[in-house]
């Protein structure tokens, strides 16, 4: 398969383009396209064969839902039971925008859309370019992100190539994402709400909206044995290909052990790299030191992880290394990221 790849900059081209795309949705095919996130891998949320293709595409499991976008909110109610009191005041505050929200579906919404499970993920982006195709597309388009499962979402189209490539009919390039993090999924299903992933919109910022808002147990820690919910809760996401180890600690004692597992490294002829912050970077001793920001800056190291991590792969890191992202809201979005790509592997330094 070729894979067509077209620059969304004027306005006539752009225009031609994403009704092209539109109608490879609404034919069965898959489009990645940009939104403030990450991109997405689209195909028609409606259509069951369309769904089992993203899967294919992806290399993903079939009970890891998908998240269905739309664009109107007058697009709701068809694929879902009812729309709750709750649901309509987060709408109203935060879309369109990076938030998801759980709901029971309708019998609209096949199985394979939802990964087996009776409830649906639903977000609006902000994103013009996504707004738009999803329009044209016909409304309704489930869209992971655009990478190969397990690999680091991709924020640039780019990237989007390096994995789909051959796999899809065509890429919308929009330019880098703006935020470079996926959404925050809370689950509305439940009592009380709960986040099942941290993003941009923070617990606290749904809490300001509905009163009490949970947040899932296992956001932080190793992946349940449990059916996931949502994107990003049961398997390894985000991975580069090298080796991923997070040090916690204070400042001195984390660089000083980094530090000596580079020299092992070097020694065994390893390729390293190091995510740190502006304020420790020149103090590792590595083949690859990338910075994330400013320690107290977490939308920039959002915005920079996904990259960092596919500059590592590009340049043939073995061995990365890095420091700990500890905090709340975006902070926490950015660690429970880091720890999937991870997989968990973390040093504590007493």
């Amino acid at each position: 398969m070729l894979t067509k790849v077209v620059r969304i900059d004027e306005q006539h081209e752009s225009e031609v383009s994403i009704r092209e795309a539109g109608e490879i949705i609404k034919s069965g095919g898959l489009v990645a396209f940009p939104t403030e996130t990450v991109y997405g891998l689209g195909g028609d949320a409606l259509n069951p064969a369309s769904s089992r293709k993203i899967y294919e595409a992806k290399g993903r499991p079939s009970d890891n839902p998908l998240i269905v976008h739309i664009a109107d909110m007058e697009a709701l109610p068809a694929i879902v039971k009812s729309v709750p009191e709750t649901a309509e005041e987060l709408a109203e505050a935060f879309w369109p925008g990076p938030l998801t929200m759980i709901l029971e579906k309708s019998d609209l919404v096949p199985e394979e859309t939802t990964g087996g499970l009776d409830t649906v993920a639903v977000r609006m982006p902000s994103d013009a370019v996504a707004l738009s195709f999803i329009r044209a597309a016909g409304g309704y388009v489930a869209a992971p992100s655009a990478n190969r499962s397990g690999r680091p979402s991709p924020t640039r189209a780019s990237y989007v190539a390096q994995d789909m490539d051959g796999r899809i009919e065509m890429i919308l390039d929009g330019g880098d994402a703006t935020l470079g993090l996926e959404s925050t999924i809370v689950d509305l299903t439940v009592e009380p709400p709960t986040v099942l992933r941290p993003g941009f919109i923070t617990a606290e910022m749904l809490r300001q909206k509905l009163g009490r808002v949970a947040e899932d147990e296992t956001l932080l820690s190793a992946d349940s044995g449990q059916a996931p919910k949502a994107p990003g809760m049961k398997y390894r996401h985000y991975a580069p290909k090298g080796e991923l180890v997070i040090v916690k600690g204070d400042v001195e004692a984390v660089t000083d052990y980094i530090n000596g597992r580079l020299l092992e490294g070097r020694r065994d002829n390893k390729k390293t790299g190091v995510i740190a912050t502006d304020e420790t970077v020149a103090c590792y001793r590595t083949d690859v030191p990338r910075s994330v920001g400013k320690r107290t800056d977490a939308a920039a190291a959002a915005k920079g992880l996904y990259r960092i991590l596919r500059e590592f792969d590009d340049e043939g890191v073995e061995l990365i290394y890095s420091e700990s992202f500890d905090g709340e809201g975006v902070s926490l979005a950015v660690m429970n990221r880091l720890l999937k790509a991870a997989g968990h592997r973390v040093i504590e330094l007493k």
